[in-house]
């Protein structure tokens, strides 16, 4: 490990729904948590939620875990909310910042969180969500607001003034944790340590990317020329030359 990762204080939560990629993170001591969603798990090809569930579940036992509700009705999410947090002492439960009505889950992130319910409340861009959740959270339950970092960068907005303000803001509630969704390099994991954030979620194939931190420059442009060389020669290319 570099000596800029081994600096780092935010902790990595790996992202994906791929049982052998779970069970490879498991083993990874940079790896302190894991999350999903619906999305990746269909692109995963799961086909029973529950059952996917359970088998991660006995793979990681003594990490958090994020599972997500599907429905769009409040009275349904509360339901299955209710059913995903009973599979596990470890398991925080995903819940959008709004169904896609646009209709807020504030108030059932309170009802959730007064219950003892760890919450994981997802797709959040705004401060406007992050005031909200926060002044709904009980105070004594831990919870983790999920701020899509990555998808506001894709605007054309710097999202590290925002996640900066939101990590200010979750002191309110000290057993919230500010987590950096959607990261698009391995530079995002330093920008999330930078202002403060508590936890990002990273694809596995940038966890993989995370070793290369700290790498002399000089060694990784020569081991790029040797790349392109490497490739030209394995696909025969030929320029005729004059003289």
């Amino acid at each position: 490990m570099s000596p800029l990762v081994s600096r780092l204080k935010v902790k990595i939560f790996a992202d994906g729904a791929d049982i052998g990629g779970i069970k490879e993170m498991q083993a990874n001591p940079l790896i302190k948590g894991f999350t999903t969603n619906p999305t990746l798990m269909r692109k995963a090809g799961v086909t029973d939620y529950k059952a996917f569930a359970l088998s991660v579940l006995d793979l990681v036992r003594d990490k958090p875990v994020s599972f997500e509700v599907f429905a769009d009705d409040l009275p349904t999410m509360e339901a299955q909310a209710l059913e995903i947090a009973g599979w596990g002492a470890n398991v925080n439960v995903k819940i959008p910042i709004t169904n896609t009505k646009g209709e807020s889950t504030a108030p059932l992130v309170g009802r959730l969180s007064a219950r003892g319910v760890q919450v994981n409340v997802t797709a959040m861009f705004t401060l406007q969500h992050v005031r909200d959740i926060v002044a709904a959270l009980d105070a004594k339950t831990p919870a983790i607001l999920s701020i899509f970092a990555g998808r506001i960068a894709d605007t054309g907005v710097d999202p590290m003034p925002l996640m900066r303000e939101a990590v200010a803001i979750a002191k309110a509630k000290p057993k919230s944790e500010v987590l950096w969704a959607s990261p698009r390099e391995v530079l995002n994991i330093f920008h999330s340590d930078e202002v403060g954030c508590h936890i990002i979620t990273v694809t596995n194939d940038l966890i993989k990317k995370l070793e290369g931190a700290g790498k002399d420059l000089d060694l990784f442009s020569l081991e790029t020329v040797e790349m392109f060389y490497r490739d030209a020669k394995a696909a025969n290319y030929v320029i005729e030359t004059v003289g």
